[in-house]
């Protein structure tokens, strides 16, 4: 058998010769041939499956299985995930690693029916060596093989059936000449963008409270020193303190950052002009409507191309985050360029170590984020805008090798060319270095893809791919914004945990709550379950539920209704005994505030000094029983305004906290799901081709 590759290129060179962007029936034949498949049609009786290679925009070349024939244009949304069909960037798979993922699939399970119908052995080996040689095929014709002397755009085996060999019942396959891409960006100057030395900005009133004077504020008001700071007005020596002079020209040395905050008429000439003088190694595009209306769509992709082709100057050129951009938070580097007033959205410190960075196409997402859900508390928070210059491809490949980020939260609307690819490089990279990614992408409907263009001007690219692809990457993928707060709170608070395992124990000293937990332990393709308690646990939890009166209305077992009468010795003896078991992996535990016996009040008018001060108090019994045990365990604190104060504190000292069972147990689930898949993505490299 010959090169299958190489027999590809000679396919392509004739057809192109004759004017043609797709091979015929005849060069189907000998390609399929040199696959190791036939080419005929399916026989009656068969299970039929497709299997694709396609040129995505965003991810590059893809590599897809399912379900075949007339079945293949079934809705996917009619089946859970994996389910339809299965999708892998063809960089970060392999052939033994895509089969397990088409190993999910109801496509595969009718192959297997089918085989033990016929008494056979279901088609593994089979598969396996063809995925392996379509994704030969698919890298040696990627968009980003800068050899290629093509781009394979499509290839389309349905229905492919399986007997003695492969049998492909029909066949499509297009290629196309290679693009230019872009060039790549001078990553390494993110660090001057979020650790600068000096800092200018241009926009700022001398009279009024505009966005550019609520920057300098900001800054101001964050601790940046006055004389690191430069504003660039012609005719003023000093605003608020902090010297001006007239422009780019007249610096001294040079800026590590530059806050853009004038009329977007007016950032063209300018970037032109930043771009020349060479004064600055990054530059803050905060101005709106630049590429987001139809007037200004092409302004901005030719801005786009000259600030790409300064990439290709000695240096690399500056680097340009937004526009559309609402500014930078960087603790680390001591700074906020928000244009959001500080008494409006103060960030006061909620973690010991800040250890996580959230990264979003829209600044607004961060916003009601983090008002919200204060412990989340990232070191860095970067709002991206359209992307004119720096994507989340680039970003994320910064942070994820960043020292001190453990956790990176993530909100997309969109990619640029092949820069879906090139994150879900960064994503795999991260993971197998034990970082945690965390994504929610928007446009999830029709509607909302029209409100993501006419926001940050970005292409909402396909759900299903998105998710799958990204997914299998490593990330932690989201469906909502109450699953993104959940998850990135979580991975930020389990981070340093163990995940042994699926077996999950649960406690509560309400009946409900005990159901509701074992009711959220699945998920699409996963499952928590109940482990089975052993005879010492059994015997530690009797002595505990004897010692407190509780014996004779409790049973022992996994989930446990501990009655409400237990106080918070008795919650946290029983967890702790839980935790000690070899055959739990995690523990979540309803907290019970409202149960007279529980120490849950900030101060008890019916039994003075029986509250959150007491030292047999959850408040501080909990903190150092979660630190002394490897194991995830999460506490509900399912209750009213009343018991904020006992959710705060116990956040405030590392303990992950949530106040619903519901929200708490289906995010340890998705989250155990990632730990595992993270482990498997690590336990087989370099097995996992990541490039």
């Amino acid at each position: 058998m010959n090169n299958p590759s190489s027999v590809a290129a000679e396919l392509f060179r004739q057809a192109a010769a004759g004017g043609r962007d797709s091979l015929n029936p005849t060069e189907l034949a000998r390609l399929l041939g040199e696959l190791g498949l036939a080419f005929e049609p399916a026989a009656a009786g068969a299970a039929e499956i497709r299997v694709s290679l396609n040129n995505t925009r965003e991810f590059g070349m893809v590599i897809s299985a399912g379900l075949g024939g007339l079945e293949a244009g079934l809705d996917e949304a009619n089946f859970r995930r994996d389910r339809a069909s299965v999708y892998a960037a063809a960089g970060l798979t392999d052939a033994e690693d895509f089969l397990r993922l088409f190993q999910r699939t109801v496509a595969w399970q009718k192959l297997a029916a089918v085989a033990e119908r016929d008494g056979a052995a279901p088609p593994a080996d089979l598969l396996r060596e063809c995925f392996g040689r379509l994704l030969e095929l698919a890298r040696a014709f990627a968009p980003d093989n800068a050899e290629a002397p093509f781009v394979l755009q499509s290839l389309e085996l349905n229905p492919l059936r399986a007997g003695a060999v492969l049998a492909a019942g029909a066949a499509e396959c297009a290629f196309a000449a290679p693009r230019p891409g872009r060039l790549p960006r001078p990553v390494a100057k993110i660090d001057r963008l979020i650790h600068p030395k000096r800092i200018g900005i241009i926009g700022v009133s001398g009279s009024g409270m505009n966005f550019g004077r609520i920057i300098l504020c900001n800054l101001m008001g964050s601790g940046y020193p006055k004389e690191q700071l430069l504003i660039l007005k012609p005719g003023e020596a000093e605003i608020d303190g902090v010297k001006c002079v007239d422009g780019l020209k007249a610096i001294e040395g040079k800026l590590d950052l530059l806050i853009v905050a004038v009329a977007a008429s007016a950032v063209y000439e300018l970037v032109d002009e930043i771009i020349e003088t060479d004064a600055v190694d990054a530059v803050m595009l905060i101005p709106g409507s630049m590429g987001e209306t139809k007037k200004s769509r092409e302004p901005a992709a030719k801005l786009a191309e000259r600030i790409n082709a300064a990439h290709a100057r000695p240096g690399g050129g500056p680097i340009f985050l937004g526009a559309n951009c609402l500014g930078v938070v960087s603790h680390p580097g001591g700074y906020d360029s928000w244009f959001i007033p500080l008494e409006r959205l103060p960030k006061p410190k909620k973690k010991p170590v800040r250890n996580s960075a959230m990264l979003s196409q829209s600044g607004a997402f961060m916003i009601t984020r983090i008002s919200q859900n204060p412990w989340l508390d990232p070191a860095y928070l970067l709002a991206l805008g359209n992307q004119t210059d720096l994507t989340h491809g680039d970003l994320l490949g910064y942070f994820a090798a960043l020292p001190g980020i453990e956790t990176i939260g993530i909100y997309i609307e969109g990619f640029k060319d092949l820069d879906g690819l090139q994150f879900a490089r960064a994503v795999r990279q991260a993971v197998l270095n034990g970082r945690q990614i965390v994504v929610y992408k928007s446009g999830r409907t029709p509607p909302g893809q029209g409100g993501v263009m006419g926001h940050t001007a970005s292409i909402a690219g396909g759900l299903t791919l998105f998710e799958s692809v990204v997914r299998h990457a490593g990330a932690i993928v989201t469906e909502d914004l109450n699953a993104f707060d959940d998850l990135f709170y979580i991975a930020g608070a389990l981070h340093g945990k163990k995940i042994g395992g699926n077996r999950l124990g649960a406690i509560s000293g309400a009946g409900f709550e005990a159901v509701a937990m074992a009711d959220s332990t699945e998920t699409d393709g996963f499952a928590l379950r109940m482990g089975e308690l052993g005879e010492a646990t059994v015997l530690r939890i009797e002595e505990v539920l004897a010692a407190k009166k509780l014996d004779q209305l409790v049973e022992v077992r996994n989930p446990i209704d501990i009655n409400p009468g237990a106080d918070d010795e008795a919650h946290l003896e029983i967890a702790e005994a839980f935790l000690q078991d070899p055959a739990i992996d995690a523990v979540v535990i309803g907290l019970d505030p409202t149960a007279p016996s529980v120490r849950a009040l900030e101060q008890s008018q019916l039994r003075p000094g029986y509250d959150l001060n007491d030292p047999k108090s959850t408040l501080h019994l909990m903190p150092p029983l979660a630190g002394r045990h490897d194991k995830p365990l999460i506490g509900i604190i399912d209750g009213g305004k009343l018991y904020d104060a006992m959710a705060a504190g116990l956040m405030d000292r590392g303990v992950c906290c949530f106040r619903n069972c519901t929200r708490g147990t289906q995010a340890l689930v998705r989250y155990a799901q990632a730990r595992l898949h993270a482990d498997y993505l690590r336990d087989r490299r370099p097995g996992g081709t990541v490039s």
